[in-house]
């Protein structure tokens, strides 16, 4: 069973027909999670983001340097952040504790059956 962690989902992502089941995750339990290990699908674009998450809630990803290609198959899941309220970043490469405490989070993890 392989857990990836990232901020979208793609049709590309799930190998051949199959279901899929979506279930929302606490804080708590996305702390758990990425403690016994996610890989991680974020890229560099996202740095500013996992940056909130972490001074928001003290969860941590690695962005790879390299993000890896994400295949689902039956058993495996990807974990997804959404956030609301945080801006785009054209000018600049980081949001204020202000943006951040604003913001909205949720999670969601995505099962391949």
């Amino acid at each position: 069973m392989k857990r990836f962690f990232g901020f979208a989902l793609a049709d590309s992502m799930f190998a051949g027909n199959c279901q899929i089941s979506r279930r929302t995750l606490s804080v708590e339990e996305v702390k758990a999670m990425v403690a016994q290990g996610v890989k991680s699908c974020c890229n560099l674009s996202h740095q500013a983001t996992i940056d909130a998450m972490k001074s928001r809630y003290g969860i941590e990803v690695a962005i790879p340097e390299v993000p890896p290609r994400v295949e689902l198959h039956s058993g495996d899941s990807v974990v997804v952040m959404g956030v609301r309220g945080l801006p785009r970043l054209t000018d600049r490469h980081e949001y204020t504790a202000e943006e951040v405490a604003k913001a909205t989070f949720s999670f969601a993890e995505y099962t391949v059956a």
